[in-house]
């Protein structure tokens, strides 16, 4: 599994003009499974997630996380993180998991997040969607959990 986070101020998901999830301060993930992820590496990617220091200390370090923090967790998911952009000019997608392997680790991914987070909101999977975000920094990280 793949997480692109984003440090926000706020950030909000549209499906067809509706807003389906929207966070003030907190963390955007945007998320690919890959084939063959699975319990392991949904426990793994939320730990990463939720415990990773991108937020200001007393300092002013990144020694905070979003667990720290209690700020919003805004999921969405993203099967072109998965792709192969190695050669050529066109991405491929054999490196992203079939679409119904994909929402159920997904959806797994978000369950869990809800049981160990005070705050997530989400896309919709599978839907065209419009992602606002004010990026906090701007501070982004890749995550990858195999």
């Amino acid at each position: 599994m793949i997480a692109l986070i984003q440090r926000v101020s706020e950030a909000r998901v549209e499906v067809e003009a509706r807003t389906t999830g929207a966070i003030e301060a907190g963390l955007l993930a945007l998320v690919a499974v890959q084939p063959g992820d699975g319990e392991t590496q949904a426990r793994r990617l939320l730990e990463r997630i939720l415990g990773y220091r991108v937020f200001a200390d007393a300092e002013g370090r990144m020694n905070r996380s979003l667990a720290d923090t209690g700020g919003g967790l805004l999921l969405v998911s993203q099967f072109t993180l998965a792709a192969d952009t190695r050669s050529g000019m066109r991405p491929g997608f054999s490196t992203a998991a079939a679409p119904d392997e994909a929402e159920r680790w997904f959806n797994h991914l978000v369950d869990r997040a809800r049981e160990s987070h005070a705050r997530v909101e989400i896309g919709r999977f599978g839907a065209h969607m419009k992602v606002h975000l004010v990026n906090d920094g701007p501070v982004t990280f890749w995550l990858e959990a195999r």
